[in-house]
Order: C-alpha cells, then structure tokens, then sequence
C-alpha cells in the first residue's frame, strides 16, 4: 500500500497523547498487511502496529519509523471438531467489541464476559485479555501470523503461544523485548452454540452479574450487565466523559508470591493464581532412562489489586497533581486518564508518582499495562 498521511498518535488512541510518526502505511486486507510489514523489514525502519489504539501510551516526540494501521475486518464461521461447537476465524483489525456482540446475537458462547473491552481482535491474544473471569485463552484455538522477517505467515496453536495472566510470547512487556516480534493476522476462536442462554459457573462472573441461582441465563442479559458495570466504571468509551479517556487500566494487577502477599494488609484483595497440577512431563525417548522424575513442588502465587494499592497509599479517584491535566479516574483509581490536551510527560509524570507511593507503602513497583513508545517510567 502506498504511504498516507501520517496521523498524530493523539488521534488515534484513547489516551490521546502522541505525535504524528515519520511514516503511515493502513492495512485493509491480509495480503496488504503482510506486504505492507516485509516491505517495512525490507528498509529496517523502526516500526510498529497500530489497532484501536486502547493499550498505547505514545510520547511526545514523533516516532521516527512506520506505524501500520490493522484496518482489516471479518468473521468466517468454521466446523469444530467438539460437538455443539463452533469455530470463527476474525480478521486481526476486527472490532473485538463487535466479535463480542456478534458472537451473543448468534447464541456463540465463550467471550460474553469479555463484552466491552477496547481495542481490535488481533491484539487480544497478545495479553491474554479477560474480564470478570473469563480469558481468551479459554476459548483460543489458534493465530495466523507473521514473524519479524518472514516470508510467509504460518498458523500457531494457542498453546505454543505462552499465554500466562495478561500476557504471551508476542507482548512487549514495558523494559523486555518479546520472546517472539510477530505480528498476528488472524485468531481463531472455539465457541459452544447455545440457544442463547447459558450456565454461568465462574465464581467472578457470577459476582458480578449477582446471581445466586443455577438456572441458565441469557447471553444478551450477560452483555447488558457487564456492559454497564464496565461503564459505570468508566471503562466504555464516550466522548463527552474525560474518564473514559484512558489506556483502561493502567497498571497491572500484580502476581507476586504468597510469602510476600502475606506482607501485605490482611484487606488487601487478592486471589490466588493456580497452578497447572496437570502439566504434561515431555521426556525424549533417547534421554529415557526408564524412571519418571518426582514433580518439583509448586508455590501458589497471588494476585494481588493494583487498585486497591493505590488507594491505600493515599491516591484516591480523580487525584491530580498540580498543574497537571492528567489525573486518575474519578470511576476507577486504575485508570490515569487524560483531562484535556494533557502531554505523555504528565502522564508519565503522575505514573512514576503512584509507582513511587506504592513502592514506598507496600515495597511493590506497579508495572504498566499498555504498551510504551517512546515514554519511560
């Protein structure tokens, strides 16, 4: 695809920082996106790919490469090979939102929980995304993709993917280079095919939703319920409401080790990650002395509120610094949102802030949940 006009960064992500790039190229097919990324390698520009913007904190300064818009869009409908099972195969600049709506109005069951969550279908698997107990990872059958360099995309299984708590082998972690720089085309997705209701099982889910029954519920009510909660937390966005104006959240949950949960206050929220007891042992047959190694023990870790951290150090919804035009939510304390035409360095700035009450109180440095171009915390 021919370059277009480059288009400040500012414009196009929720946060609304960020220069015009040196270069723009928009992908509105498969075949362009690939084409548009080996001719980026080809010229060795910085680049990077651009999908809804949701999950971007852009600096100040210009970014002196190409950024890719994903602007490619579809959902094909695939036979599983699980009864009462479906399979869609949707486009990497696909609305994820959009997915999520078509998928209820179908009687799709699997991504309900996840409805309203921003950003384009190919980024979801890059973190893992989930709401309310429910992961992409659940549902994941396999991407289409292309690494740095290649000549032509290949498929990979879910499961070789690396897919942990709001993470993979393919997220840029804010100070790491990802394990493996590719860029996905396409995700495939097994859904179970419902009349349109469901059993709700999740303990988080069924919190949220408040429900105390066992009886089947419809998919359309789960959307409408979580739909709002997430609204009512500022985490839809509406143009007129400047707490909307967020990466969402904006620093992770973090996973630390029971020893150091127990360090911290007994109010803290917390939940336990659980390991995989299941986990399958690979042995090759050549290094195959007859005898199965005893499991090594395994150490539960916690999750622990990144929210609730920051409200105990002191920040409480809507806090700003002086001068500042970026504050914290006044819906949600996760959220650093952007007030009116407030700069990357003010944001920056009042991240390191609740980075350094956090830390000071409770001996834990919150990580950033978007990714990072040419800011540092």
């Amino acid at each position: 695809m021919p370059e277009v006009a480059p288009i400040s960064l500012s414009q196009l992500t929720t946060l609304r920082t960020g220069a015009a790039p040196l270069r723009m190229l928009e992908s509105r097919t498969s075949a362009e996106l690939v084409a548009d990324l080996q001719s980026v390698w080809h010229t060795g520009d910085d680049w990077f790919v651009l999908g809804g913007g949701s999950n971007l904190f852009a600096g100040d300064e210009p970014f002196d490469g190409t950024v890719i818009r994903i602007l490619t869009e579809g959902i094909d409908e695939l036979p599983s090979p699980h009864e009462g099972r479906i399979r869609v195969r949707v486009q990497a600049g696909h609305n994820w939102d959009d997915l999520v709506a078509y998928a209820v109005s179908h009687g799709y069951a699997g991504i309900e929980a996840m409805s309203g969550i921003p950003g384009t279908v190919g980024a979801a698997p890059v973190q893992n995304v989930g709401a309310y107990g429910q992961e992409i990872q659940e549902t994941l059958v396999e991407v289409e993709l292309i690494d740095e360099g290649a000549t032509e995309p290949v498929v990979v299984p879910a499961a070789e993917l690396g897919l942990g708590f709001r993470t993979s082998v393919l997220k840029h972690h804010y100070g790491e280079v990802p394990p493996r720089r590719a860029v996905i085309i396409s995700v495939t997705l097994d859904l179970a095919v419902t009349d349109g209701h469901r059993f709700v099982r999740g303990d988080q889910l069924r919190r949220a939703l408040q429900i105390e029954h066992d009886n089947p519920v419809e998919l359309a009510w789960v959307r409408e319920q979580i739909l709002a909660t997430r609204a009512a937390k500022g985490m839809i966005l509406a143009e007129p409401d400047v707490d909307t104006h967020s990466a969402g959240s904006f620093f992770q949950n973090a996973v630390v080790s029971a020893s150091f949960a127990r360090t911290l206050p007994a109010e803290c929220p917390r939940w336990p990650v659980t390991p995989d007891l299941d986990a399958v042992t690979v042995i090759p047959l050549d290094a195959y002395a007859g005898v199965v190694p005893t499991p090594r023990p395994h150490s539960t870790d916690i999750k622990v509120s990144a929210a609730w951290l920051i409200e105990a150090s002191g920040i409480t919804k809507g806090f700003r610094l002086p001068r500042s035009r970026a504050g914290i939510s006044s819906k949600h304390a996760l959220a650093l949102t952007n007030r009116g035409n407030a700069t990357a360095a003010e944001l920056a700035e009042l991240a390191r802030f609740i980075q350094g009450r956090v830390h000071a109180d409770f001996g834990l440095l919150l990580q950033p949940e978007p990714v990072l171009i040419g800011v540092d915390l």
